[in-house]
């Protein structure tokens, strides 16, 4: 995948981004630490990401999850990153997204844009019929984010994730295509 948006290109990572991403994650490891998992050593290095990313294409390959980097057109710098995880096909036609923004981007509406762009791709390159997405109660950056979007609050769920070691409760939404149909 790849679209050009307003200030930002969004694309599919590949194995040559481990550097890439490795910078970002650790240019913003503080920032972004209050809602992200706790993570190992290797999430920070170029040889870590290496390793998951050789992962990460074969999941692409098989359409089962997509990694997708926000990337400054004009610097070749990451901005963000879009994840679409648990990939269903045949009944349920459904997947979970995640994402999340360097802190010198906030403000500026990327991730609104870019978000909108990778639900719209999932919609129709890979025909999803809903796609999943949760947010801790407090973080309201990600509420709006979500609401512009076009995403709905459907649920709570306690202790729904661990983030930075700690059961966190999430508000769960979801957006889904109304004209869905099924393809051969």
């Amino acid at each position: 995948m790849y679209r050009a948006g307003e200030g930002f290109v969004l694309r599919t990572a590949n194995i040559a981004d481990a550097r890439l991403i490795s910078d970002y994650f650790v240019r913003n490891r503080e920032f972004l630490k209050p809602w992200e998992p706790q993570r190992e050593p290797a999430f920070y290095t170029e040889d870590g990401w290496q390793r998951k990313l050789i992962k990460l294409q074969e999941l692409h390959r098989l359409g089962l999850g997509f990694y997708l980097l926000i990337v400054d057109p004009k610097t070749d710098e990451m901005m963000g990153t879009v994840s679409f995880s648990n990939v269903t096909r045949f009944p349920v036609h459904s997947c979970n997204v995640g994402y999340s923004l360097s802190e010198c981007c906030l403000g500026r509406g990327i991730m609104t844009k870019a978000l909108s762009i990778a639900v719209q791709f999932m919609f129709e390159a890979q025909n999803m019929h809903r796609v999943n997405a949760a947010y801790m109660p407090h973080n309201d950056k990600s509420a709006a984010v979500l609401q512009r979007v076009g995403f709905k609050k459907e649920g709570f769920a306690s202790e729904y994730i661990l983030i930075d070691g700690q059961w966190e409760d999430h508000i769960l939404t979801a957006i889904i295509k109304p004209s869905w149909k099924k393809r051969d």
